[in-house]
């Protein structure tokens, strides 16, 4: 078999099958608009508070 002649292997694009639901640039995460730490750790201490 002259395998010289087949062609060699077909690489995988790094491309991902699906849009994420969170990418950036969409509604939810416009593009630079970086959530805001203390209002993150707000909601956990109310977490927190709420689990007790």
């Amino acid at each position: 078999m002259d395998y010289s002649k087949m062609g060699g292997a077909k690489s995988g694009s790094n491309k991902p099958r699906h849009k994420e639901h969170n990418e950036p640039g969409t509604d939810k995460t416009p593009y630079g608009k970086k959530p805001v730490k203390a209002a993150l750790l707000e909601r956990m201490k109310k977490a927190a508070e709420k689990k007790d």
